[in-house]
């Protein structure tokens, strides 16, 4: 069987299909009477005049999706509608600790924090879970008065937030042994947070402690 050769606009491919099925009957199988030449017009199928127009047609094809659907926003949404999001938690837990007030963070902890929460960090001996979590913010807010957390990335995935921060403060208080010096640091630190009911159940995280205590001169830099 001879070939056929197709010209198509391809901005109008969804309608190729339909165009060719009207037009195939032109075409007609290679005999011994044709002349022999392959691109003899016996054996051209050229359909852009009628592929062009359906462009009125292709218009109908072309529903465009309302807000959110087919995505994975939109499956998200429906899937978390009435419960506050886990990065929206973290948010208001950062908006706590930033406040300097010892109470509001405890409350923050309670609030936020499950009881019985997995701390991956060294963390005061004789303290554990949630408690834990109160003690370390004891020892920074005693040393630096002043300190602030700015998130500068969120990572969500599942039942995980990811969260690099960039830590300030003055030191005005003891720390790790080491006397106030008035100076003011500054470092990184990135968490891995787990939730569970809408509280934080699990910490991983890792703190620039060499920046820190050389920004303090406790280490050589």
């Amino acid at each position: 069987m001879g070939r056929v050769r197709v010209s198509v606009d391809q901005r109008y491919f969804c309608r190729f299909g339909q165009a060719v099925s009207e037009f195939a009957g032109n075409w007609r199988p290679r005999t011994a009477d044709d002349s022999g030449s392959r691109s003899s017009s016996a054996h051209r199928v050229t359909i852009p005049a009628a592929v062009s127009s359906y462009r009125r047609d292709t218009v109908l094809l072309r529903r465009r999706p309302t807000r959110g659907e087919g995505t994975d926003q939109g499956r998200d949404r429906m899937s978390t509608a009435g419960a506050p999001s886990n990065t929206a938690t973290l948010d208001r837990f950062h908006a706590a600790v930033n406040s300097g007030d010892l109470d509001i963070i405890s409350k923050a902890i309670d609030e936020f924090v499950a009881p019985d929460l997995l701390f991956h960090a060294p963390v005061p001996m004789g303290a554990t879970g949630a408690e834990a979590l109160k003690r370390v913010w004891e020892v920074l807010l005693r040393a630096f008065p002043d300190i602030r957390v700015t998130v500068e990335e969120t990572i969500t995935e599942g039942d995980k937030v990811v969260s690099r921060n960039t830590v300030t403060g003055t030191h005005r208080g003891e720390y790790q042994g080491f006397p106030p010096t008035g100076k003011t640091v500054t470092y990184n630190e990135i968490f891995i947070l787990r939730f569970a009911d809408g509280r934080i159940a699990e910490i991983r995280g890792i703190v620039d402690a060499l920046a820190q205590l050389r920004q303090l001169g406790a280490v050589p830099s």
